[in-house]
């Protein structure tokens, strides 16, 4: 109860802040500094696959689409000012803002959003695209004219305006990929609200207010410093207000930690969590006994508001973010396998398939990662384990060596997660259908051609109810055979500055990085 009561609190307080903001007239001035933990790896928004990246870009790019952060799902027009699809759902056409310039004065124009786009879907001349995946259903991108721009699909796809609507889908000048497709990893050049400043590697990146931006009055910054800066050091300069804000997250003991009167905090559940992945080529976990028992054997339920306390591990959950529209209510997530809430049924269960598969008294390593909550989270289950006479040593690896097995299978079990910039079956789903067809996902490595036809009905299905089923069915067959079983699903608890304003939290902390519409109030 006192769970639910905070939580409603936490939404209730957020409520009030933006009711409060939307009343206030946006001043402007003042450079915004927040704290990045992590460097990015590439300034090619469509080569990048992590938080850092974004953090850094995406005030200097626009994009076609995005998610609404002040009412997340809801995806609304950035360069796109409308859209209509076809009824057969295989026609999207987009009318652009127009004018819109770049940075360097030159107009943007659907050639540009045709070239960002097909440059995603087949990159050429070295350059590399991480979601080329999610438009391998268009079979054309045309522009007709210079304020339209038609995705024509092959076949219908529901989540197709969530692909479009990926914050690393920056739209990049078609003239100068012309004289060099990978110029964006040499070149911060777009026409977001702030032009790029400097890097100082390991130190700082800056960005100044782009005064010919498209949306009139953004952004109401002078500029932003984003400081590289995790762990000890970020938390006491939250504290100390040389930083504003850390947007990927801290945990509840961080925030009492650095809670004071000019700080405020935004709350909301996570589109991060953990997940136990057994790697199926090593024995025993061939034997789909031996990890079903591993997977009876624990009581999150029991654990989820002891972990809270001590981390951002909080909810029980499916593959499926908790409260999300696909995603099982709690009564149903208890009739999943694995899942059920009669403890010492499900241990009794446990060392009788463990008996059954020759493996009473089994020992195994269990690789974890040194980030938290990882290795707090490994010894609840090494201690869950224990009470059906198995015994697991926890590893604690670092960063690189972590997803160096990750990726090789060099693993028993891990302690892994998952994490998106959004809500959607055919992301969250995709790495564990069969690993010769997302060899760079699939974890636990195994092949399971009866979940790929589930997972390939679902991706195309465009009746709701239809769809939400196909994706139970897909969730209970994975967890049965137990490759891969969900544990806890992550609270994003954001601090911030109070008096910075036009900044919303969602679920992902890949979304809402423009910065065009957060201001400073007085102090």
């Amino acid at each position: 109860m006192f769970a639910r009561i905070f939580a409603t609190a936490a939404v209730a307080a957020v409520a009030l802040v933006s009711a409060a903001s939307a009343q206030e007239t946006p001043r402007r001035g003042g450079e915004f500094i927040f704290a990045v933990g992590g460097e990015p790896d590439t300034t090619d928004c469509h080569a990048a696959t992590n938080f850092a990246v974004i953090h850094h870009l995406a005030p200097h790019y626009s994009t076609l689409v995005k998610f609404n952060p002040a009412k997340y799902p809801e995806i609304v027009g950035d360069t796109a000012r409308e859209w209509t699809v076809s009824p057969d759902g295989k026609t999207y056409t987009f009318k652009l803002v127009q004018p819109i310039r770049f940075h360097n004065g030159s107009p943007l124009t659907s050639a540009d959003v045709k070239a960002s786009f097909e440059r995603i879907k087949t990159p050429v001349a070295g350059a590399r695209s991480a979601r080329r995946d999610h438009f391998a259903d268009v079979a054309s991108v045309e522009a007709p004219a210079p304020d339209t721009v038609v995705f024509r699909l092959n076949n219908p796809n529901p989540a197709f305006m969530t692909y479009l609507a990926a914050p690393f889908n920056c739209i990049y000048s078609a003239a100068k990929l012309a004289q060099d497709p990978r110029y964006p990893e040499k070149e911060v050049m777009g026409s977001g609200a702030f032009v790029f400043g400097e890097r100082v590697p390991g130190s700082h990146w800056t960005g100044k207010r782009f005064d010919g931006y498209f949306r009139q009055g953004q952004p109401y910054l002078d500029g932003f410093r984003a400081v590289s800066m995790s762990g000890a050091a970020m938390l006491n300069a939250i504290q100390g207000g040389q930083v504003m804000a850390e947007f990927r997250g801290i945990s509840p003991a961080e925030r009492a930690r650095v809670a004071n009167p000019k700080l405020a905090f935004q709350e909301t559940s996570w589109l991060s969590g953990l997940i136990l992945s057994f790697n199926i080529e090593q024995k025993p976990f061939d034997d789909v006994r031996v990890r079903r028992a591993l997977s009876l054997a624990l009581d999150r339920w029991n654990a989820a508001p002891a972990l809270a306390r001590v981390s951002q591990a909080k909810d029980v959950g499916s593959l499926l973010r908790p409260g999300y529209a696909y995603a099982p209510t709690p009564a149903e997530l208890a009739t999943y396998p694995g899942m059920g809430r009669d403890v010492a049924r499900n241990r009794a269960e446990a060392r009788k398939l463990l008996a059954e598969a020759g493996h009473p008294n089994l020992k195994f390593e269990l690789i974890s990662m040194s980030l938290p909550p990882f290795p707090t989270v490994a010894v609840w289950l090494i201690d869950q384990w224990r009470q059906i006479g198995v015994t697991a040593e926890q590893r604690v690896a670092e960063r690189a060596t972590y997803f160096g097995a990750r990726t090789s299978g060099a693993f028993q079990a891990m302690l892994d997660f998952t994490t998106e910039f959004a809500d959607e079956p055919n992301f969250q789903l995709r790495r564990f259908i069969s690993f010769d067809r997302v060899p760079g996902f699939n974890v636990s490595r195994h092949l399971d051609r009866q979940l790929d036809e589930i997972f390939d009905r679902q991706e195309r299905e465009t009746n709701f109810e239809k769809r939400k089923a196909l994706v139970r069915d897909f969730q209970i067959q994975l967890m049965d055979l137990a490759y891969t079983v969900p544990l806890f699903w992550f609270e994003r608890i954001v601090p911030i500055a109070a008096n910075v304003r036009g900044w919303h939290i969602t679920p992902s902390h890949l979304l809402g990085q423009d910065l065009a519409g957060v201001w400073l109030a007085s102090p």
